[in-house]
């Protein structure tokens, strides 16, 4: 039985992958419908898997004491706002715009949208913890600095579950709406 929570899951449920065999990943930007805005799309998705990449790595290397606890708090307010700004505003324009637009085009998807709309609510969860954590790292650096690496160590374990939690929300994302956009042409 697979799971279908994005903190159990270890791929796309065989039944959302109704039109990937006809659409398979490695033919996609061959395929004559695919559109620039599928691109800036899945464009997107690596900016955050790379944005997640960076405050990870930041933050390991914090921890490490290879980075001054200022330059640490910059890269962290700078790195982590602008990740989940823009996670927050891309998960809901798919929720209230993207996804009805594809259920709407292919009623297979309805399955697949209540998954990514599951997906999205425990990923915000997890921005919020992360959010919590950033803001008092940030507060403490004026505050108590030495306090500072005490709440980086939690912040480090959260960065790696959000590293983990994009990369299968985001591919199993990809291959479900890629697909339907191609087979009907939307977006092209």
């Amino acid at each position: 039985m697979t799971q279908l929570d994005l903190t159990h899951r270890t791929d796309l449920p065989e039944a959302l992958r109704f039109l990937s065999g006809d659409y398979p990943r490695d033919g996609w930007m061959g395929h004559p419908h695919f559109a620039r805005s599928i691109q800036n799309w899945l464009g997107a998705h690596h900016s955050f898997r790379q944005m997640g990449d960076v405050l990870a790595s930041k933050t390991q290397r914090y921890l490490n004491r290879d980075t001054e606890t200022d330059t640490y708090i910059n890269g962290l307010a700078y790195y982590g706002d602008l990740l989940i700004r823009n996670l927050h505003g891309h998960h809901t324009w798919e929720d209230r715009s993207y996804f009805p637009e594809l259920a709407a085009a292919d009623h297979r998807f309805e399955r697949g949208q209540d998954l990514l709309e599951s997906d999205h609510v425990e990923l915000d969860a997890l921005l919020d913890r992360i959010t919590i954590r950033s803001n008092r790292a940030i507060q403490l650096q004026t505050l108590d600095p030495k306090q500072v690496y005490e709440t980086a160590a939690p912040l480090e374990h959260d960065f790696e579950t959000l590293k983990k939690f994009l990369n299968r929300h985001l591919s199993d994302e990809a291959d479900l709406v890629v697909p339907i956009l191609l087979h009907h042409k939307m977006r092209a």
